[in-house]
């Protein structure tokens, strides 16, 4: 008789432990049917990172002079300006444009206006065919004086034949492609 009783609670602590985890099983399905169900009948919104004018233009006509991005995850005003600028250096623009006061600390869902300027270099711009290397410079750092862009250092590697472009020298004289 005692066998049976502990056979009984073996299998009763079975049962409820198949019940919990096919509750789990039943939850799971309807959160995911629940979502599934939400993203179809969810209007259309911008995509992440995605640029609203609160104006339509049409074929042929020009883009409003000012445009809002919506800030998501991981963004900064050098990052944003970088996309709509080519240079991180307009956040200053994107900045004035909003009235920050602390331009380091921008939130996700934030509206910025984009403000319609020129693209800034650095101060130090580099403008002409050729360019004296000085102690300290990198090609990195050239190409960003140069271009905006950091990237094209490898348009001043290849067009100086740079056998190894992490070595340069004070004095050295490179071409600037233009």
């Amino acid at each position: 008789m005692a066998k049976k009783e502990n056979q009984k609670m073996r299998f009763t602590g079975e049962s409820y432990l198949s019940l919990a985890l096919g509750a789990l099983v039943v939850i799971v399905i309807g959160v995911l049917a629940f979502n599934a169900f939400k993203a179809s009948t969810k209007k259309e919104r911008p995509t992440e990172g995605e640029v609203t004018t609160g104006e339509e233009t049409t074929a042929g006509e020009e883009t409003p002079s000012m445009i809002t991005h919506k800030v998501v995850k991981g963004e900064t005003l050098w990052l944003i300006a970088e996309k709509y600028f080519g240079s991180g250096y307009n956040w200053v623009d994107i900045a004035t444009a909003n009235n920050l006061s602390n331009p380091n600390y921008i939130e996700i869902d934030q509206e910025l206006t984009i403000p319609k300027a020129e693209k800034r270099l650095p101060e130090q711009a580099i403008s002409g065919e050729t360019y004296t290397v000085v102690k300290g410079d990198s090609l990195w750092n050239i190409a960003i004086r140069a271009y905006g862009d950091g990237f094209a250092w490898t348009k001043i590697a290849q067009a100086n034949n740079l056998a190894n472009p992490n070595l340069i020298h004070a004095g050295n004289v490179f071409t600037i492609p233009r």
